[in-house]
């Protein structure tokens, strides 16, 4: 549930220790494919991909089920976001108590920029990659 690099990547990094990792892209794909497909295969490299429509009560329930036995779930969504669809930390916690919730965003969860949608020229001058 998290596109572009900072989410696959950790969830790459968990592929590599082992994990199973079900990548859920949005319908047509993670966009990430079509931008720069190289790094598409570098981040989905040992992964599963799914697409599933989340705004549908049919990938809702379908992600319900994969949550159900998860270990991990990793989101980057804006903040609230994953709360409004019905997989924010406190529901899908409570369905999978073993469950560990990683919420990746550009900026934090709260604060004036909590909501700011966080990408790659956004956030990479922030963190001092660019002069």
């Amino acid at each position: 549930m998290s596109l572009l690099i900072p989410g696959p990547w950790a969830t790459t990094m968990l592929a590599e220790l082992g994990a199973t990792v079900i990548h859920i892209e949005p319908p047509g794909g993670d966009p990430l494919r079509l931008m720069m497909p190289g790094s598409y295969e570098l981040v989905s490299r040992g992964k599963a991909a799914l697409e599933l429509d989340l705004k549908s009560t049919a990938g809702r329930d379908e992600l319900s089920s994969i949550i159900a036995t998860a270990d991990v779930l990793v989101e980057g969504f804006r903040p609230g976001t994953a709360d409004r669809l019905g997989f924010g930390p406190e529901e899908t916690v409570r369905k999978n108590p073993r469950l560990i919730y990683c919420s990746i965003n550009g900026y934090g969860s709260d604060g004036p920029t909590g909501i700011v949608l966080g990408t790659t020229s956004t956030t990479l001058p922030l963190a001092g990659y660019c002069r």
